[in-house]
This record gives C-alpha cells, structure tokens and sequence, in this order.
C-alpha cells in the first residue's frame, strides 16, 4: 500500500470516497469508509504502460499518489513512480495518459481551492503544472539547479502563487539521513525558484521535508523531518523550529508525512 486519499467532495452513503494506491500500481475506491473496495482496472491499460518502471525495483512500479480534485468530483490524478501523471474524468472509470511537458518521476501532486483547474507537481526531473485540469502541462525549473529533484510540495491556500518544495540534488540524497542533502525551494508570482535556509537544519545529513500549507490561514507553512517539526509565518520565507521533545531515534529515521486536524473555527 503506497498512497491513500480521501475525496474532499465526494460523498456516497454517507462517507467520503476513500482512494488506495498499490504497487505493482493499482488504484481501489472504497464508498463505504473503506469496508469494501472495488478496482479501477483501466488505469493498467494505459499505452504507457509499458514503460512504467520504478528505478530501484525496475521490475516494478507503484501509485505513489492520489489527487482527487477539489473542485470536480468526478476528476482524480494519479502519479505513477516511475510513469507520469494519469487523469480520469470519471471517477477511476477510464483514464488521459501523461501529458507532454508534465514529469514522469511524480513524487507529488496537489490542488488549490482558489484556483479551479490548477494542479501542481513535485517530481524527480523537477516541478511541472496545469492551468486546464491537466490537459496541457508545462516544466518550470528555473533556479532550481542543483536541487532540482523534488519531493514534496505544499501551496499557500491564500496565495495559488505561492509554493514550497522539498528538493535533493539525487534521490541518493534525499531519503536516508546517513548519506542526505536536502533543503526547501520557494517560488512565488511565476517566478523563479530560490532556496531557503533561515530557521531550517544544515542540509547535509537533513533527510526530505514533509510539507504542509495550513488550509484556512494564509501565509502558514509546516515542514517536518528527521531533524524535527518547523513552522513558516511568512509564506516559507523563513522558518522556526516548534519547542517539541524530539525523539532521538528519529533523526536516523526519514518522516514520511504527518495529519494536520483544524478547526475551521
């Protein structure tokens, strides 16, 4: 089990849908609170099928994420590590190969409230995103070299034009912290990338950030990794580290991601 996703609209017998990705890449629904679960085979007959393949286990690759749409609920993107960015408009029925111009290392995808049709991607060959639900895509990496494999991404929810990722120079540096590189890259108002450092760990031996905008606060970033908890007020420009007990162990472990529960209140 590789990813999972709850729709953030649909609704159906009073639950939220919930999604699961796999690997080998499979995509499951689940309308009932995940009791039962059907399969969208159609995702596997894709012509780019055949070239989907995970560099480490090339025998293999995995539905490393899920983005159902939060303004269609009809509309879900998948990124297949290593494949692309799959889009259905039918709920998992039938599924838009990759787009040119978009990546085919996706690591993450993310939606904007304030920006109906606008996805963004976080991917081993950079940053991509589309301004049309995905039909057409364009790479944007300016300023990113070295870093210029990404992770992770967050938005700012009151700002589509502000974002932060989490970037390695290789994926040899991104994940374990015995041998990391990593930092945060800010962009904003469609310029170019720029590093950031105030408030963040060193990046040697700084594993990859798990990111977070808050949903109702604009300008509020989180970061967490193996090196601890951060908070941005400033739209990622700077960053402090949270006054948390960190376990020691964790340093030599790399965070996944973490749940933010908030009320709208």
């Amino acid at each position: 089990m590789m990813s999972v996703a709850v729709s953030p609209i649909e609704v159906k017998n009073g639950y939220h849908v919930v999604w699961a990705g796999t690997e080998p890449s499979g995509l499951f629904r689940s309308e009932d609170g995940g009791e039962t679960w059907v399969d969208c085979p159609a995702l596997l007959d894709l012509p780019s099928k055949s070239s989907w393949s995970f560099p480490p286990r090339p025998y293999t690759h995995q539905v490393r994420w899920i983005e159902p749409d939060i303004h269609e609920e009809n509309r879900i993107f998948v990124g297949i590590e290593l494949g692309g960015v799959m889009k259905s408009e039918d709920k998992g029925g039938s599924w838009e190969d990759r787009k040119p111009n978009s990546q085919h290392d996706c690591h993450a995808l993310t939606t904007h409230l304030q920006a109906p049709g606008r996805i963004y991607e976080a991917a081993g060959g950079g940053y991509a995103e589309s301004f049309d639900a995905g039909n057409t895509w364009q790479t944007f990496n300016e300023g990113l070299d070295p870093y210029n494999y990404l992770v992770h991404i967050a938005v700012d929810s009151g700002d589509a034009d502000t974002m932060v990722a989490a970037a390695s120079r290789s994926p040899y540096e991104a994940y374990d912290p015995s041998h990391a590189r990593t930092i945060l890259v800010r962009r904003e108002d469609g310029g170019s990338w720029s590093p950031v450092y105030k408030g963040l760990p060193d990046a040697e031996g700084s594993s990859v950030f798990a990111l977070t905008s808050h949903p109702f606060q604009s300008g509020i970033f989180y970061a967490v990794n193996n090196l601890g908890f951060y908070l941005s007020y400033d739209a990622g420009q700077t960053w402090e580290k949270a006054p948390l007990e960190w376990p020691d162990y964790l340093t030599a472990e790399r965070i996944h991601g973490f749940t933010m529960v908030v009320s709208p209140d």
